[in-house]
């Protein structure tokens, strides 16, 4: 949306400087045939204002700068033989097109040849001090206008570029640290397991003794990458969903994604907040994957000894289908959800995903917070409590369609 902003108030500011020139040409009292002549080359000059501006609009066009502002300045000054005083509107845009299209070298000095120019042209029709000095200003002004909201629309587009580039590489380099660290601790105990099972395998026939201490090591082993999964896990960190949450706003707002959350679980259990987190992690990143996303809710609430956390997005693509239960032990093609459904099941949850009819998919985790550690009552001020209002309705209308 900021790029596209950017670019709708340049243009409108160009279509004023463009009225100001009709407004010129209308008080010159022009005949019918000298009016529509007139319109026909300031509408041409607009064109090509537009393309200088934004090079993007005609990628051919916009390679050949240049050749555009030879034209531009070919209708700015030809004309004025024909127009005089009703065409002194123009050079201010012809000022903010060097300043776009040129060097830094020549740029300036072509803007003050321009503005110079002007100064003469208005002497050459007959007007005095006061009316040159009010035209000199107006030039320079549009000249700078021209030239500034230009650039601003190049720079608000590139910034915005880089930081959806930011998010997609924050999420890409995370997964790879993930990865890599699961490589790095688990590839040699498990090389090791398969080695020592081959081992014990092969002794199976006479030596009982031996199998017996190579399945002890293989335990041993076992435990050991299994303790490893757990440090990579950790690695993962400890996470907290308000500090995932607020995150979250940031990156979406990042990629103009409308954002709304309602976070009033208060203090949970470290693991069940770690989960949530989690949870929310993975649905942002298959959302950003997986749809084309405008609008996204994030709602996380405690009623008595159940938290509900619910992420939902519109865009989404493909067929409508129903919200159902996931099981870890199913499977499909979206592992990330499934290690989720998996998560949230070992501490006593239940985990919900689907599309709806109206578009938009819902991921939804129900955990019962009476199976896990230190589910003491809520006490920071985000907490909320039985019977609130604001409760009323969560996670109903996730499940329609």
């Amino acid at each position: 949306m900021a790029p596209r902003l950017a670019m709708i108030i340049t243009t409108v500011v160009l279509c004023a400087f463009c009225f100001v020139a009709v407004s010129y040409e209308l008080n010159s009292r022009p005949s019918l045939d000298s009016f529509t002549e007139a319109m026909a080359v300031l509408l041409v000059i607009f064109v090509v204002q537009l393309q200088i501006s934004f090079p993007q609009f005609v990628p051919v066009l916009g390679r050949h700068r240049l050749v555009l502002l030879l034209v531009q300045c070919l209708l700015t000054y030809v004309p004025f033989l024909f127009y005089g005083q009703a065409w002194l509107p123009l050079p201010g845009l012809l000022a903010g097109s060097a300043l776009l299209v040129l060097p830094d070298v020549l740029a300036w000095p072509a803007f003050a040849l321009i503005v110079a120019s002007t100064d003469v042209l208005q002497f050459f029709v007959g007007l005095g001090w006061r009316d040159v000095s009010y035209t000199t200003v107006s030039t320079l002004l549009t000249g700078l206008v021209v030239f500034g909201l230009s650039r601003l629309t190049d720079m608000v587009t590139e910034v915005h570029r880089s930081r959806a580039d930011l998010a997609r590489l924050a999420v890409d380099q995370e997964r790879l640290r993930f990865a890599r660290d699961l490589h790095d601790l688990l590839g040699y105990s498990l090389s090791t397991i398969t080695l020592k099972c081959e081992l014990a395998n092969r002794l199976l026939p006479g030596q009982a003794g031996r199998v017996q201490q190579e399945l002890t090591e293989i335990l041993r082993t076992s435990r050991q990458a299994l303790s490893d999964v757990r440090a990579v896990a950790s690695g993962y960190r400890d996470m907290n969903l308000s500090v995932e949450v607020a995150d979250a706003e940031s990156m979406l707002d990042a990629l103009d994604i409308t954002t709304t959350t309602h976070v009033t679980c208060g203090t949970l259990p470290r693991e069940v907040d770690t989960t949530l987190a989690t949870v929310l992690r993975e649905g942002l990143t298959n959302m950003l994957r997986h749809s084309k996303a405008a609008r996204c809710r994030i709602i996380a609430v405690r009623r008595e000894h159940t938290v509900t956390f619910r992420l939902a997005n519109d865009g989404v693509d493909g067929a409508r289908g129903h919200l159902r239960p996931l099981a870890c032990e199913e499977g499909n093609g979206n592992s990330g959800i499934r290690n989720l459904a998996t998560r949230v099941e070992a501490i006593g949850g239940t985990l919900t995903a689907g599309s709806r009819s109206d578009g938009w998919f819902v991921l939804e985790a129900v955990i019962d917070l009476t199976g896990t550690t230190g589910t003491a009552e809520v006490t920071g001020p985000g907490g909320v409590e039985a019977g609130d209002p604001r409760l009323e309705g969560v996670g109903a209308d996730a499940r329609e369609g």
